[in-house]
């Protein structure tokens, strides 16, 4: 069982930089892998970015440049970095947890709404 709280959501006007933490508890192992997805008003949920608990990362095309996933390791905790926002970043944004040999995101947190004004 692995509980996810993630934080740091707001508003912030276009062009702007906001900082998404997630932090992990529970029966968390290595290797695992951390993502972020995304789910905007009318639309379908969306992968943003993954990390691995070794540092390797992965991200969207649409985000790729502008957002980066990092983790502390230590805390448990993985981040967003979100810069050169968009409207089109507004978006209930959840964090996600797997073990790296699982093929699905089982556990998830309850999200926190990012909202970029033009």
């Amino acid at each position: 069982q692995v509980q996810l709280v993630e934080s740091g959501g707001g508003m912030v006007q276009a062009g702007g930089s906001l900082r998404l933490s997630c932090a992990a508890s529970g029966s968390i192992f290595s290797p695992n892998v951390m993502a972020w997805y995304r789910q905007g008003p009318g639309k379908e949920r969306e992968f943003v970015g993954s990390i691995t608990s070794s540092g390797s990362t992965n991200y969207a095309d649409s985000v790729k440049g502008r957002f980066t996933i990092s983790r502390d390791n230590a805390k448990n905790t993985v981040y967003l970095q979100m810069n050169s926002l968009k409207p089109e970043d507004t978006a209930v944004y959840y964090c996600a947890y797997r073990a790296i040999w699982t093929l699905e995101y089982k556990y998830w947190g309850q999200g926190t709404q990012v909202t970029v004004s033009s």
